[in-house]
């Protein structure tokens, strides 16, 4: 038995994993009786990670074949206050416009795709961005610089700049440092976040139908 005033760890299995291990501490109440009390898990996502998740899971509605990209911007008080994807303009058909990178310009989806930091600036729930936080999966190219430095957003994280050496993310740097936005590369502490959707409510998960044999 653990000792007054120490914590132990309790993992519970179940038919589809580990639950997250409950943590109880025992303390003697006024009567110096011993009780234990359920205290929180610790391994729950921390800020960063949670709406760069929101990013990332927004880029999963995008069309775009070669890249899927997401953008979350949140306030000053952790609210995300805009959401948004790579993706055609609205009102125009994501099949009637084309998605290479190949051919003349006017056959290239660069010509008509509004990215991910544009769409979230402009999806906004609030009446501006000013001092906010932009959370994207790629370091922004010049043009949605533009947009970032003229909504007022102060600040960006960002996983990937693979185009560093590209005209378009060198003149974005230039912008951003001159306009004084400040831009973080955030570090993942884990390799990926996972969904599960039966987790809530494991007995709900769809079962595989039994199959019946014939005599």
């Amino acid at each position: 038995m653990a000792e007054n005033g120490l914590e132990e760890n309790r993992q519970v299995k179940n038919t589809v994993g580990f639950v997250t291990p409950t943590k109880k501490s025992r303390y003697n109440d006024t009567n110096g009786e011993v009780k234990s009390v359920t205290k929180k898990r610790d391994n729950y996502i921390g800020w960063d990670e949670y709406f760069m998740s929101v990013a990332f899971l927004s880029a999963q509605r995008s069309k775009d074949p070669s890249s899927q990209v997401g953008a979350c911007i949140v306030n000053q008080e952790k609210k995300i206050v805009g959401i948004g994807y790579n993706g055609m303009p609205n009102n125009c058909g994501d099949d009637e416009l084309p998605w290479g990178k190949e051919g003349d310009w006017l056959d290239q989806k660069y010509a008509y795709v509004c990215h991910a930091e544009m769409n979230a600036i402009m999806n906004k729930n609030s009446s501006d961005v000013k001092d906010c936080t932009i959370y994207v999966a790629l370091f922004p190219c010049n043009e949605c610089a533009k947009l970032i430095i003229q909504s007022g957003i102060k600040r960006i994280m960002y996983l990937s700049d693979k185009h560093h050496d590209k005209p378009a993310t060198q003149a974005s740097k230039r912008m951003l440092d001159l306009a004084q936005v400040e831009y973080v590369k955030y570090i993942p502490k884990k390799h990926k976040v996972v969904i599960d959707f039966y987790e809530i409510d494991p007995e709900s998960r769809p079962r595989p139908s039994s199959s019946i044999m014939s005599p």
